[in-house]
């Protein structure tokens, strides 16, 4: 399974060129079971990333163009009045939240009711409407993008909404080499016939699962992750200077989220056991959306990422 898993990723950064850190933190959201939110200034591919995942899988992809003016019921469906000879009756019409993979495209240029509507599918993979629930299929990921905040037309994101996401992921300029690359692939793209490619089916992505519930966790790396976690609710206690920078701490979902990421990434290493090395290979995406950063932090243009930096200086590595 891991060589299959190994061949998808290879298959993807082939058509998404310089971003393989990029492609491999949403690897790893999908085999978590974890929703990801993609992060970047315009036209740094964002939608294009998650729609070569979606190619390469046997799974149904819904697009949502999040706009000002969409409603919740645009999101989650709602139940229309038919009418057949005198007999009339009202059915659910789901609505495009209802799929494997859910592009949520520039999600934070909707206001917070619209947001709020994905709240309960993301977190209990069920929609409720009129008083009845919906449940989402077993295969259900959001792979949301934005643009920063400070870009114009956007909403900040709601704090609960953003705890939702297993991975925040950023997506940066590519290479000069990588945008050569890019250039002759989109070249190529243009004059030659698109080829079928092929699918990853969705009993290899619940095996895979499967198998990640079995990784070995010892007690020392759920201490190191705990740790860590509470280092964020705690700063000025470990470090003066993160104490000035974080507001508010990460939520026991980051802790959760450490423990999960963790666990696949220790998988894809070809190891059934957990190193400390795993767990800072995903703290970045999985903490960066949950710390609230300070004015002083801000003033000083600290970023989350330079934090979780400080902090894994200051936590001890266990033995």
């Amino acid at each position: 399974m891991r060589e299959t898993i190994l061949q998808f990723e290879a298959s993807v950064n082939q058509a998404i060129v310089g971003q393989d850190a990029v492609v491999r933190q949403i690897l790893i959201a999908l085999l978590a079971d974890g929703h990801v939110l993609l992060e970047s200034l315009p036209g740094l591919a964002k939608t294009r990333t998650v729609k070569a995942i979606a190619a390469r899988l046997a799974a149904t992809m819904k697009r949502i163009q999040f706009t000002p003016d969409l409603l919740p019921s645009d999101i989650t469906g709602a139940e229309t009045l038919l009418q057949a000879g005198t007999e009339r009756a009202l059915l659910f019409q789901p609505g495009p939240i209802f799929g494997n993979l859910i592009l949520a495209d520039e999600i934070n240029r909707a206001p917070a009711k619209v947001q709020a509507a994905l709240l309960e599918a993301m977190e209990e993979r069920q929609v409720s409407v009129a008083g009845k629930t919906h449940l989402m299929p077993e295969l259900f990921l959001v792979m949301a993008t934005q643009n920063p905040i400070e870009q114009e037309g956007t909403y900040p994101l709601p704090e609960a909404q953003m705890d939702r996401f297993l991975l925040k992921v950023l997506i940066t300029y590519p290479a000069p080499q990588s945008e050569r690359d890019m250039l002759r692939l989109l070249r190529r793209e243009s004059t030659a016939t698109p080829e079928p490619v092929g699918t990853l089916s969705q009993d290899v992505i619940f095996a895979v699962r499967r198998a990640v519930r079995e990784i070995a966790v010892a007690p020392a790396i759920d201490d190191y992750i705990v740790s860590l976690v509470n280092a964020t609710r705690h700063a000025g206690e470990l470090d003066a200077e993160l104490g000035r920078w974080i507001e508010i701490g990460a939520s026991p979902r980051g802790a959760i989220g450490l423990d999960r990421a963790g666990r696949v990434q220790a998988w894809l290493q070809g190891r059934d056991f957990v190193v400390p090395d795993d767990v800072r290979a995903v703290i970045h995406p999985v903490l960066r959306h949950r710390l609230i950063l300070s004015y002083d932090a801000n003033a000083e243009n600290v970023t989350a990422d330079q934090v979780i930096d400080r902090l894994i200086e200051k936590v001890a590595v266990p033995a």
